[in-house]
């Protein structure tokens, strides 16, 4: 079997333009159907093939054979279908390629047969996982406890969003090598310890909720400060809210699971406005509100009010879903509850008091009771974040506010030193050339 086998003929009815027009929209197809179908294709293989390394390069070599030919043989009518056949038929052929595979591809020749998605398992998905849904399994065995959090949202990162390890490793702040091997060691851990690809049921998945949550929500928010130019990944948003809707679903008497589900909404609501035609970020207090999409909103506020009706302590991303409701129920940047929004970062700092909570309640003081506020907080914060541009953008951003222009020009500076390329830079550079008259 070559490499790369072409799938059924009836999963392709492909169109084929000329040229460039080719190209183009062979590379558009692509790109759409790698934001849709990576996490799918990835999730899939795993199951069938209990091997996380394989299914990672055999959902490469698919995308990589995509490449070459839709341009040339048009674009099938069911990418994900085409994606998935051939990426499996890569994976037979890697392990054919393996003697210690042999037995394995014969006793499971149902892999050989191109019969769409409907494949059995190499893998043991236990009896009793009602779950059907490959992509939720994909991270909830990613967040197995026995995996440091770290490694769970990395794993994740790049088995379901495909992320490259070299972002991964930027998001995180390391080296691709370092990264590289953080990820080898937690897919060995997942094989040696057995770590069953399933959704748990009852006091299990209790137990692993946190770090699932954990995931999803940085899964979110890294869709929204993405390594490249792109102000949003709606990929990566877009599926996190996916699962988020799904595990709500799982376990509906869980507020913190409905309190994320209506930050991602409330948060997402805002998409449209967050950046300019030009891909520059737009600050929310200068946003245009009639672009917020007022049904994520009220979605938004519903998850949250299901939250709020099982009557029980607020928890972090509930309090967070709270300050995002503050924001999206306002008509007007005046008429934002800024007193209330601190009082619940207050409560929020006091259960999570991690650097970036603890700036953003300074931020939020600052917008109660006045700049001069904000600053007087900032030293408490700034051994926390040293060597981060988000403390000395902070400090600008009050000195702006209280027309110390020379301050904040300063501060500006010193937080573009330490800022990657990218829509922040661009942010902070046009922040400095209006405090100093230089466009």
């Amino acid at each position: 079997m070559a490499l790369l086998n072409a799938p059924r003929d009836d999963d392709a009815a492909p169109h084929r333009p000329a040229g460039a027009a080719a190209s183009a929209q062979a590379a558009s197809a692509l790109a759409r159907a790698f934001a849709d179908e990576w996490g799918r294709v990835v999730a899939t293989l795993v199951r069938v093939t209990g091997d996380w390394a394989l299914a990672e390069d055999a959902a490469q070599d698919a995308f990589a054979s995509a490449a070459l030919r839709w341009e040339r043989d048009g674009v099938p009518d069911r990418p994900g279908a085409w994606l998935t056949t051939t990426a499996r038929n890569a994976a037979i052929d890697r392990m054919r390629r393996d003697a210690s595979q042999q037995r394995r591809i014969r006793d499971h020749a149902v892999l050989a047969r191109d019969t769409g998605e409907a494949t059995a398992p190499l893998v043991d998905v236990e009896e009793g996982d009602e779950v059907q849904d490959d992509r939720l399994r994909l991270v909830v065995t990613c967040c197995h406890p026995a995996l440091p959090l770290d490694a769970r949202v990395a794993l994740t990162l790049r088995t379901l969003c495909g992320l490259t390890v070299e972002e991964i490793a930027r998001a995180f702040g390391t080296t691709e090598a370092a990264m590289s091997k953080r990820l080898v060691r937690a897919r060995q851990k997942i094989a040696h310890a057995r770590i069953p690809y399933r959704v748990p049921r009852g006091p299990e998945l209790g137990g692993r909720l946190p770090g699932v949550l954990a995931v999803l929500y940085l899964l979110f928010t890294e869709g929204y400060a993405p390594t490249g130019d792109a102000v949003v990944r709606d990929d990566l948003t877009g599926e996190a809210v996916r699962l988020t809707r799904v595990l709500a679903g799982l376990v509906p008497d869980e507020p913190e699971v409905h309190g994320l589900l209506a930050l991602e909404l409330l948060h997402g609501s805002r998409r449209a406005a967050r950046a300019t035609s030009g891909g520059d970020v737009v600050p929310l207090d200068e946003q245009d509100r009639s672009l917020w999409d007022a049904g994520l909103v009220g979605d938004g506020l519903a998850a949250l009010g299901t939250a709020r009706a099982l009557g029980r302590p607020a928890g972090p991303y509930v309090l967070q879903a709270e300050i995002a409701a503050c924001h999206a129920t306002a008509a007007t940047p005046a008429a934002t509850d800024t007193g209330r929004i601190a009082v619940l970062y207050d409560e929020l700092t006091r259960i999570q008091p991690t650097p970036h909570v603890r700036l953003a309640r300074v931020m939020a003081v600052a917008a109660a009771d006045g700049p001069d506020a904000g600053l007087a907080l900032l030293p408490d914060v700034a051994g926390d974040l040293a060597g981060s541009y988000l403390l000395p953008a902070a400090e600008a951003d009050l000195e702006r506010r209280t027309g110390r222009l020379e301050r904040a020009a300063d501060a500006y500076r010193r937080a573009l030193d330490l800022t990657p390329p990218g829509p922040a830079r661009r942010f902070l550079e046009r922040r400095l050339g209006e405090v100093t008259g230089v466009e």
